[in-house]
């Protein structure tokens, strides 16, 4: 099953900038069969964890994490880049190979001791994945885990995201 999704990813040579290769899951995602295969794996591991809310990263992570949610029968939260949310926010911010970025969260989107799936669609770095734990953790919630349909192994992004567990469908 794994196998049917991982061949349904496109390759990108040279985006966003020239030596890498982006995996691109818009075309796993415009498949129905593959998206519910998608969706149903993951959907499935968290069954009855007692999942109160789904963490999407922006932007591809409001697809995985907005469908795992409804999957779950929880609540989706969205971390976004800053400005980009009406309410209080708190905010992180992580290094990237060119600079700094950042993100944001509503104050009020999680309640101490809910349940937490962080979801995105790709784990490669870590870093961005990394300053969203911070963010959930800073709230205190219980983060269960970080879902990721796609991980990029050699880039060791599952290292800056300790202590918390890391699980991703496809690894390349």
């Amino acid at each position: 099953m794994v196998d049917q999704l991982k061949k349904s990813i496109r390759d990108v040579p040279d985006f966003p900038k020239k030596g890498i290769l982006f995996k691109d899951i818009t075309t796993l995602c415009k498949e129905p069969a593959m998206f519910q295969r998608m969706v149903d794996l993951l959907g499935h591991r968290y069954v009855g964890k007692g999942i109160d809310l789904v963490v999407g990263i922006e932007a591809r992570g409001f697809v995985v994490g907005a469908a795992l949610a409804y999957k779950l029968g929880a609540g989706v939260v969205l971390v976004r880049k800053p400005g980009k949310l009406p309410h209080k926010t708190h905010k992180a911010s992580y290094a990237l190979e060119y600079g700094t970025d950042s993100l944001e969260i509503h104050q009020d989107a999680i309640a101490k001791g809910q349940r937490v799936v962080i979801a995105d669609d790709l784990l490669a770095t870590g870093g961005t994945a990394a300053a969203v734990t911070g963010l959930v953790s800073k709230m205190g919630a219980k983060i269960v885990e970080c879902a990721f349909i796609v991980e990029l192994e050699e880039l060791s992004g599952r290292n800056k995201l300790t202590p918390h567990p890391v699980f991703s469908l496809i690894q390349y």
